[in-house]
């Protein structure tokens, strides 16, 4: 079971409180991710990934294990300890501004 926390607007969007709990085959990966993210709660479609290209959007950061991954390829394997549930898998809304 891999666990995802999403930011706040994003939970609100989805109707879940905290973190989300999904099934997601091995290899285990940003994209395996973000597909049963959207795959699991459509209504998330297209705001924390383009609808075209699938990447990221610029003012979201992904981070596993205390490390941003968010310039990684959304291919590379996750840590062990994101595919084994002990650690979440964390998407954030970056804040910008003067």
């Amino acid at each position: 079971m891999i666990r995802v926390v999403l930011p706040h607007h994003l939970r609100t969007l989805a109707h879940v409180d905290g973190e989300v709990e999904l099934e997601v085959e091995a290899p285990v990966t940003q994209r395996s991710i973000l597909d049963a993210i959207e795959a699991r709660y459509p209504m998330l479609r297209g705001t924390i990934r383009d609808h075209v290209t699938q990447l990221r959007r610029p003012m979201v950061r992904f981070f596993a294990c205390g490390e941003d991954l968010s310039h990684e390829s959304p291919d590379t394997p996750l840590p062990d300890a994101i595919t084994n549930g002990s650690e979440a898998f964390v998407i954030i809304g970056a804040i910008a501004g003067g």
